[in-house]
């Protein structure tokens, strides 16, 4: 199994930031790493939606949300043959008393997940650092 994890602090509603990161088919608006997702079973995001999200130097890859409470969290996960990637997005009130903290978590599990995660290495880094 191989992790990434990264939180940013926002002084704003936990509300507003969820319309930002529940509307996934404008994340390519504020995030270098996607290029397009799709919702292909519902209007909008909820348990059980499913979404194709298309990414720089990755091919179309097809992921279901498995866990969802409105204005507080979703996971969606991605398996293929030897590999299960989870991705989960968080908001949660800062210690600070002033905002929230968004957490995105990013596992890899499986009998390649290791050597996937390594060979993405580069793309997640990216992922992490590029500004969102």
């Amino acid at each position: 199994m191989r992790e990434f994890i990264k939180t940013i602090e926002i002084d704003v509603p936990a509300s507003q930031i969820w319309v930002v990161i529940s509307e996934v088919e404008n994340w390519h608006t504020w995030t270098a790493s996607i290029t397009s997702i799709k919702l292909t079973n519902t209007p909008r995001l909820q348990l059980d939606s499913c979404v194709t999200i298309k990414q720089p130097k990755f091919p179309a890859a097809k992921w279901r949300v498995t866990d969802f409470e409105s204005n507080k969290r979703f996971t969606w996960v991605c398996a293929s043959p030897g590999v299960v990637v989870t991705a989960s997005h968080e908001i949660s009130a800062s210690t600070t008393g002033r905002g929230n903290v968004v957490t995105l978590r990013l596992r890899f599990d499986g009998l390649i997940s290791s050597a996937l995660a390594h060979f993405n290495a580069e793309h997640q880094h990216a992922l992490f650092d590029d500004g969102s």
